[in-house]
């Protein structure tokens, strides 16, 4: 090491604002000094990398840019807090595979920073999924797609990793807060690209969480040309503003309904026209996620050539009987001349469970959808920017799910799956389509 200490001069120039004085230190630095310097963390970090000063919080939310530091800054902490007194930390990634690769072996991981920060060994036995500090601290990772894995243990700390990729979001964190019952303050940091999900917009909400983070640029370790490359290629769009300064977006870029064309479709339930027809749209849940997913349940009504959004009527992880009984309730309330319900994975049994709740056959129809979702919506977008489809209210769940439909055939909404969407462009087709019986005149 030479005399000068430019890693620790680095790190001065850094406290300064000196960041060209910074990066003349960093330029000339040797291998080791470069270890120093990573060993130099909290003097380096930037300030929404570091541990919030506020008493009394129990989560602290950290969302930052492509590269900004996120990784790094969860395995500082859990180093912090597992080397002190002996204690049990929760790792809950995406994925297992996620958790182990990102969060445990990768070059930013909880094992890297050990040895860099005190030439720690840890124990690592990944048959066992478990980390072990040389005081008998624990850390165990879990995954985000598995609620029910996170169902019993208990911690005093965790630390959630990217909680907007979870594909069993709310079930894996309400079974993690129940578990987190440890120590004299057990509290977790989730470290996550933005993305507009309801538990990312939960966890803001609440009063005992405290925020912060910061953009890709924050990082004084990105390369520059990085940063340039970056910024010039996704200048002014909305991947800059998410992806690199690490802000919240209400919608996907390139929306089919974007936030100002809901808006502008809005119309007051007691100006509403009498409907020559209604249709309840149903995409019913299927598969691995059937008790989990929301059964789109969506009521459009049509009104001379003017469509309208009457009810969401959709329900959240329900058997299928609960949510037979949702459909059979949204019809008679709204007197449904047709109920259309999309059958791809649910075959007969669909029709054989509305049948069972007491719904008249003749009024089930059956759909098998030959195009991806975002194909099937955008006629029905088309209606609503052309002035002939309204919204009879405010529907939250479902345009925050149709504000992530994408016009490049992605989606990018709060939900696994757009599953009220999918429900409303059913209902809204059905209502274009033609030879299906003369109207009929109801006042609502």
């Amino acid at each position: 090491m030479r005399e000068d200490g430019q890693a620790r001069q680095a790190v001065e120039a850094l406290a300064r604002g000196d960041t060209a004085g910074a990066e003349r230190f960093l330029d000339d630095l040797s291998a080791l000094e470069w270890l120093e310097f990573d060993a130099l963390y909290e003097a380096w970090a930037s300030e929404g990398q570091k541990v919030p000063a506020v008493d009394g919080s129990r989560t602290w939310l950290m969302m930052g840019g492509r590269g900004f530091g996120k990784t790094r800054a969860g395995s500082e902490w859990v180093h912090s807090l597992a080397k002190g007194k002996r204690c049990r930390i929760a790792l809950v990634g995406a994925t297992i595979d996620d958790a182990r690769r990102v969060m445990v072996e990768g070059p930013s991981g909880v094992i890297a920073t050990a040895m860099s920060a005190n030439r720690m060994t840890l124990k690592w036995e990944p048959s066992q999924r478990k980390l072990t500090w040389p005081n008998g601290s624990t850390a165990t990772i879990f995954s985000g797609e598995d609620g029910n894995g996170l169902r019993g243990p208990e911690h005093d700390f965790a630390w959630c990793d990217e909680i907007a990729k979870w594909s069993d979001a709310d079930e894996a964190w309400d079974n993690l807060q129940f578990g987190l019952r440890r120590g004299d303050r057990p509290r977790a940091l989730v470290t996550t690209t933005p993305k507009s999900i309801p538990l990312l917009q939960r966890l803001r909400l609440d009063p005992l969480t405290v925020e912060s983070g910061g953009a890709s640029d924050d990082n004084v370790s990105l390369p520059q040309r990085f940063i340039d490359t970056m910024r010039t290629t996704y200048a002014g769009t909305q991947a800059e503003r998410r992806e690199l300064d690490g802000k919240m977006l209400d919608e996907a870029e390139g929306s089919l309904w974007p936030r100002s064309l809901i808006a502008r479709c809005r119309v007051s339930v007691g100006k509403l026209p009498q409907m020559d027809r209604v249709v309840v749209g149903v995409d019913p849940p299927a598969g691995a996620k059937a008790t989990s997913d929301a059964c789109g349940i969506v009521v459009a009504g049509r009104s001379g050539a003017n469509y309208y959004v009457l009810a969401d009527a959709s329900v959240q992880g329900a058997s299928p009987e609960r949510w037979a009984a949702a459909v059979r309730a949204a019809t008679a309330t709204w007197h449904a001349d047709r109920i259309v319900a999309e059958a791809n994975n649910g075959g007969a049994m669909v029709g054989s469970v509305l049948a069972a709740a007491g719904i008249d056959k003749s009024l089930v129809k059956l759909v098998h959808a030959s195009r991806g979702k975002v194909a099937r919506a955008e006629p029905v977008a088309v209606r609503f920017e052309a002035g002939a489809a309204w919204f009879a209210g405010t529907f939250a769940a479902l345009e925050d799910e149709l504000s992530g439909l994408q016009i490049s055939g992605g989606y990018e909404g709060p939900t696994r799956s757009p599953d009220r969407a999918d429900a409303m462009v059913w209902a809204m087709t059905e209502l274009g389509a033609r030879g299906l019986g003369g109207p009929s005149v109801r006042s609502l």
